[in-house]
């Protein structure tokens, strides 16, 4: 190992220990334990601040009660919708910012890490709420699970630019939709001007 390679991974170290204290949280989370339940005031809050660093500040938010309705509105979400776009182009000036602190492999592997840490935990809460909700479709619970792992990825991706003192993570849509997570919810999408939680 050279002066060059000691001094990048130097560089890097501050960031890979941003992820790696976060994805020591990710299995202690309440996954999936309050779908369809009444909203609480800090979940009102964490979904208010999503839409509104989305750029949809009048979106309304929509309570699914159930199993059913949840899976439909994850299996029709258009991937080219105003909300899907704003998400792409709030993870790709993140992953921008967050290449400036560390090489493309070590965010490869830093998100690969959190992926692993939110991945286990993730299905074996909704194999429990599929249980407590009589779900057999497998294809809703592998999306629920799918939605935990790209949520914990973007709020890494925002802990990471939360490095740069112009930048303020704690308000940013995707901080705001892992919190939702955290609250044991799924937030399912931005359909038209609904916001579809469950």
């Amino acid at each position: 190992m050279d002066d060059k390679d000691l001094e990048e991974l130097e560089r890097e170290l501050p960031a890979l220990a941003v992820l790696s204290r976060f994805s020591r949280s990710l299995d202690r989370l309440p996954w999936f334990a309050n779908l369809g339940e009444p909203l609480t005031p800090g979940a009102k809050s964490a979904a208010e601040k999503y839409l509104d660093g989305l750029g949809f500040p009048g979106a309304d938010i929509a309570i699914l009660v159930d199993w059913e309705d949840a899976a439909a509105a994850a299996e029709s979400l258009d991937w080219d919708s105003p909300a899907w776009e704003a998400e792409e182009l709030q993870r790709s000036a993140l992953t921008s910012r967050a290449l400036e602190a560390m090489s493309e492999e070590a965010l490869r592997i830093g998100m690969t890490l959190i992926a692993e840490k939110v991945a286990d935990p993730a299905k074996e809460a909704m194999e429990q709420a599929s249980f407590i909700w009589d779900v057999e479709d497998e294809a809703a619970k592998t999306l629920a699970v799918g939605a935990a792992v790209q949520a914990a990825h973007s709020a890494a991706l925002a802990l990471l630019a939360a490095g740069d003192p112009d930048f303020e993570a704690e308000g940013h849509a995707f901080a705001a939709k892992f919190q939702l997570f955290e609250f044991g919810r799924w937030p399912v999408g931005v359909t038209g001007s609904s916001f579809n939680l469950f």
